[in-house]
This record gives structure tokens, C-alpha cells and sequence, in this order.
């Protein structure tokens, strides 16, 4: 938690985001992943300063248990001076006991945030998915919170201002809106009229940007006129066995034994990467995530 200190900003754990996404689809599978299309209502956890404070907490925290699907899940809450936001003893369940920093006594408007995170580690743990080292776990967690539909809470307590600051989670506000931007594209939804916080909204606003340039990669047939001069210099080193300079491309060319010259890239929703002939227009379907891509290869 950044509470008045420097807050991070950009893209630095881009590439352990997108393999979170990866490992989602791969562990949930695209049927569980669609039952989320609906995120959490903005009514469902409001908080304001007038509700009693243990009782509204657990209020809360039952509609995310709810909408994570752990209804065997009972969340026991309470506060104490820490220096992170929130700690959660992952244990066998049901029960579950929650620890929130005392900061949020009156800061109740960004309980459902920190909740949000912490139960997200119970369903994780259930799933028995997690990446090594505290970390990446932390960052797969802030990741699939966002993407099942919790997430844009914590996008929603980042403010930040001349003289103070505040930031939960691990992902910086950009990262929060690329994810948040990614479940956006998949299910239709918009987010940003959930938000209070106008800094939350310039981030989400950057997140986007940078989640439709995924959409507009080579060999797909959405991108630019650069992207594509480059694709076509690369194809012809590839078929002309001429080594080529691959850095920042996604795609890459490999041959096929003594098949056609064949092009794998990352899927713009799950990343997971896919490989096609190199034969011009194909539409090729992620096995992973369902997306159904017009490329130019």
C-alpha cells in the first residue's frame, strides 16, 4: 500500500500480468472464466462513513465471497496497525480470518478494495494456482481479481495529488487499467462510469490505450501500415533463411520441416500463442480463449 509515498507508474510487470491472464484461462478454462461477465456493482459494496464499521466490513465481504463463488467461505474481519494494506491465514477454510490495516477505519470507502484482494487469495489457493516467489503471486493475484470482475475497486483507490498519495495493490494504476481494459474488451463492459477517483479514470483511460495496441500486432490484419512494412521484411528474411532482428516483435517464424514457413504470436485476449501458415489472409481460432483472429500473415 502507498499511502502518501511515491506511487509507480507504467508497465514494469507487463509481461507477468499477460501470463497471468495466460494461467486464468488455463486453470478456469473459457466456460468458468465467461460465468464472470458481470462485475462487482458498485452498490453492492458501498460503504460509507455512517454504517457501522464491523458490520458493514462483513456485509461486504460476503458479496465478494458471493460473487467469487465460495459460498463455503465464511471471512472473519478485523483491524490492526500493519504496514501493508491487509494480510489473510490461508488455511483449510471454511473459515478464513482477514486482518485490514487500521487506516481503513476511516478510509471505509476502500474496504471492498482491500477485501477484494484478500479473498482472491482464498480462491486462488482453492484453485491451487500461484506463480514462485511472493512477487509474481502477488501480481497474478491483484491480476485475476481485476479480470474476474473485483478488480476495479483497487483501480478506484489509487489518488494521487500534489501532496499525497494512495495506492493498493501491487500493479501500477496503468497495469490495473490494461487488465481492467482486457475484461472490458472481452465482455462489452464500461468501467469507467464506476469510478470516483479521476485519477483512476486517466489510468484506466492508459490501460486501454494500451490494451487495443495488443489488438493491432502484426500478423493480425488490424495493424498499422509500420507494423505491417516491418512484418513483410521480416517474412522475407524468414523464407529467404536470412537471420533477422526479432527484438521488440511478438511474432516469430519458424519452419515447418519441409512445410510451409509458419508465424506464432501471442492471442491479444489470452496471450496464449498461436501458430499458422504463412499463406496470406487465414482466420485462425485460440484454442485457449475462443477468439476468433483475422491475420495477414
Amino acid at each position: 500500500m502507498a499511502n502518501g509515498g511515491p506511487v509507480e507508474h507504467g508497465y514494469p510487470h507487463l509481461e507477468t500480468v499477460r501470463a497471468a491472464v495466460t494461467a486464468l484461462y488455463k486453470r478456469l478454462s473459457y466456460d468458468t472464466i465467461q460465468t464472470f461477465a458481470t462485475s462487482v456493482a458498485p452498490v453492492d459494496v458501498a460503504f460509507c462513513d455512517t454504517d457501522d464499521l464491523h458490520l458493514g466490513t462483513q456485509r461486504v465481504a460476503r458479496e465478494l465471497v458471493r460473487h467469487y463463488r465460495l459460498p463455503d467461505a465464511r471471512m472473519i474481519v478485523g483491524f490492526r496497525e500493519m504496514e501493508h494494506a491487509a494480510h489473510i491465514e490461508l488455511a483449510a477454510g471454511p473459515e478464513y480470518f482477514v486482518e485490514l490495516n487500521d487506516r481503513f477505519r476511516t478510509h471505509r470507502r476502500d474496504i471492498g478494495a482491500a477485501l477484494a484482494h484478500e479473498i482472491m487469495h482464498v480462491y486462488l489457493h482453492r484453485l491451487d494456482l500461484s506463480f514462485p516467489g511472493t512477487r509474481d503471486n502477488e501480481i497474478l493475484t491483484d491480476t485475476a481479481t481485476t479480470y474476474l470482475g473485483a478488480g476495479w475497486l483497487l483501480l478506484d483507490a489509487f489518488r494521487e495529488d500534489a501532496v499525497t498519495s494512495q495506492k493498493l495493490g501491487y500493479l501500477t494504476p496503468e497495469e490495473f487499467g490494461y487488465v481492467l481494459a482486457k475484461r472490458a474488451l472481452l465482455f462489452g463492459e464500461d468501467p469507467s462510469t464506476w469510478f470516483t477517483s479521476a485519477q483512476a479514470y486517466e489510468a484506466y483511460a492508459r490501460g486501454l490505450a494500451q490494451a487495443r495496441r495488443d489488438e493491432q500486432q502484426p500478423p493480425l490484419t488490424a495493424a498499422g501500415w509500420a507494423g505491417r512494412r516491418r512484418y513483410a521484411r521480416d517474412r522475407r528474411h524468414a523464407q529467404d533463411r536470412v537471420p533477422a532482428d526479432g527484438s521488440g516483435t511478438a511474432y516469430a517464424f519458424t519452419p515447418d520441416g519441409r512445410g510451409p514457413l509458419r508465424v506464432s504470436f501471442p492471442c491479444p485476449t489470452c496471450h496464449q500463442r498461436i501458430r499458422v501458415p504463412v499463406r496470406g489472409r487465414v482466420r485462425a481460432r485460440c484454442a485457449l480463449c475462443r477468439t476468433v483472429l483475422e491475420c495477414d500473415t
